[in-house]
């Protein structure tokens, strides 16, 4: 009788245990599952032939030295921490494009990619650029609303005070570029505006005041000059 007490007593506190853990997993199975679709949607409507995988990581973010697998094993991980900034699929297919860029671009050049890996890695500011403009263009061919990109990086990116010496260009440029990127090749998407209410594109709105101004100032002129952003 005292063993069965005990067993008793024991799966009485295993069970929250166990319900919480199948519990996690099922949320991270959904998460999975979500990324996958969103990721096989955007290599598809793209027509992108090599092999890239997702993968979502409970981790909080990625460690500040560990290598890019994006480069090395055309494997994108999405990290817990970044993904909890995402509410819609727009910004899910602006953060997964992002990254299928990175990773198209060790499929480039000589030795497998190696050299073009590279220079992504080490001098990462020229191409952080190609990349965001390659996300918008991503987003469009798989249905997406392209503006998604400028929420996602608002939403994500700090502001430095400078990138002088920085591999990284100061996150108001980038989405000043985005913007100015948008306007040229997609103004459909400004002009029917499906993210003019939310906050974060409002945020966005607020926060580039003059870098906007410069812009329209380059479209009265009709230059073709590139704009020092700042």
């Amino acid at each position: 009788m005292k063993k069965i007490v005990i067993l008793l007593a024991l799966l009485l506190c295993t069970t929250p245990v166990f319900a919480a853990t199948t519990s996690n997993i099922a949320k991270e199975t959904e998460i999975q599952t979500r990324i996958d679709s969103v990721a096989v949607k955007l290599l598809n409507h793209n027509k992108i032939t090599k092999r890239i995988i997702f993968t979502y990581d409970k981790k909080e973010k990625k460690k500040a030295l560990s290598t890019d697998k994006a480069l090395t094993k055309r494997q994108v991980i999405i990290y817990d921490g970044l993904y909890q900034h995402i509410q819609t699929d727009d910004e899910l297919a602006a953060m997964l494009a992002r990254e299928i860029a990175t990773a198209m671009k060790s499929y480039d050049g000589s030795f497998g990619g190696w050299i073009d890996s590279a220079q992504v890695a080490l001098g990462s500011k020229k191409f952080e650029t190609v990349s965001d403009k390659r996300a918008v263009d991503y987003l469009v061919n798989a249905g997406y609303n392209p503006l998604a990109v400028i929420i996602f990086i608002n939403k994500t990116c700090p502001q430095k005070r400078h990138d002088t010496f920085s591999r990284h260009n100061l996150t108001s440029k980038r989405l000043a570029r985005v913007y100015e990127y948008i306007t040229y090749k997609y103004p459909q998407y400004l002009e029917n505006n499906e993210y003019i209410n939310n906050e974060y594109y409002q945020n966005f709105l607020l926060t580039s005041v003059e870098n906007r101004k410069k812009l329209a100032e380059k479209i009265k002129a009709k230059a073709t000059k590139d704009i020092d952003y700042e």
